[in-house]
């Protein structure tokens, strides 16, 4: 059955909405989504951006834990390297806690060199560091004292969901899938092909391989009317987000779903759609068990612009979709 999501990075690019605006309405429609019955509401890290890119999201998703019952909440992606892990297993406990047993992380090994720099740590050590963190955050989690790097660690109180929060693991590369493989973690990648690198780790470990989880469906959907007027809108805010993306994936040297884009690109690409409520409906049933993912705030967009569309996919296409689905 398709699941139903939103995506915040809350992106703030001089020329868009103002990011108090921004938080303010990301709130909102969390707590919109909610209430329709959305199935996961994700929320993004990086730092160092000049757009403001959301460089803390533990405090965001728990604020959106504050203002939701039942979507679970996906950090996603936890760039771990970035972060103590006994602190991290902290927080996350916390979050589970202040959510009612609804999080969970997708931990990547991080690709911006700027990142790294800006916190002192060498990327070279970032393969070896994630082996690491995800054993101290089992570990963690089962609340009791361990040893970690020479020193005696306590984590309390543990997570509610037990024997911890889930843990994902994301990745642009081949060692990434082994890592995920190898660390018995799913393994969610950028590009499809690396999941046969992954399964073929697990096999080799004599593990079961499990079905790819792949992110089917577009990165981006807005329901529009009129979706020629709703391009003229959205494109200024669809093209940074693509170009950013694409520049600090050359920073990094690591391959990301996105590369320099041009109108015609972002329009005939396939990861960003513009529908009307009619083509969401179709769209939706056509993602199978994949998602649908709202990413209403992209790159600043104007929130009264933003709400347009998600009041057309309440109304016009939320209905048609249950209906379509109901057994």
């Amino acid at each position: 059955m398709v699941t139903l999501a939103l995506r915040f990075d809350l992106r703030a690019p001089s020329w868009g909405a103002a990011p108090v605006s921004l938080y303010r309405s990301c709130l909102e429609m969390a707590a919109w989504a909610d209430g329709l019955g959305f199935d996961l509401i994700r929320v993004s890290e990086h730092h160092a951006a000049e757009d403001g890119y959301c460089p803390s999201p533990f405090v965001l998703a728990s604020a959106i834990a504050a203002r939701t019952t039942r979507a679970r909440l996906r950090l996603n992606a936890l760039i771990l390297p970035l972060h103590d892990p006994v602190r991290v297993a902290e927080d996350l406990a916390v979050l589970d806690l202040v959510s009612a047993g609804r999080i969970e992380a997708v931990v990547g090994a991080g690709y911006r060199l700027t990142e790294f720099a800006m916190f002192g740590i060498d990327p070279a050590g970032r393969g070896a560091f994630m082996e690491e963190a995800v054993g101290v955050l089992r570990q963690a989690w089962a609340g009791e004292p361990f040893d970690y790097r020479g020193r005696r660690v306590t984590v309390l109180p543990r997570p509610v969901q037990q024997p911890h929060p889930p843990i994902l693991m994301g990745g642009s590369s081949a060692a990434a899938a082994r890592r995920a493989a190898r660390l018995d973690v799913e393994f969610i990648p950028t590009d499809g092909r690396l999941h046969e690198v992954y399964r073929q780790e697990r096999v080799r470990l004599g593990r079961e391989a499990g079905p790819p989880l792949l992110p089917a469906g577009p990165a981006f959907v807005f329901v529009a009317e009129d979706p020629e007027q709703a391009w003229a809108l959205l494109l200024p805010h669809l093209l940074h987000e693509s170009n950013s993306y694409a520049a600090w994936s050359a920073d990094g040297g690591t391959p990301v779903p996105y590369s320099p884009a041009d109108d015609r690109s972002i329009r005939e690409g396939g990861q960003y759609r513009v529908v009307t409520p009619e083509e969401c409906v179709t769209l939706g049933r056509s993602v199978g068990d994949g998602t649908l993912l709202l990413h209403p705030l992209v790159a600043g967009l104007d929130p009264e612009v933003a709400w347009t569309s998600l009041e057309l996919f309440a109304t016009r296409v939320l209905p048609e979709l249950r209906s379509a689905l109901a057994p």
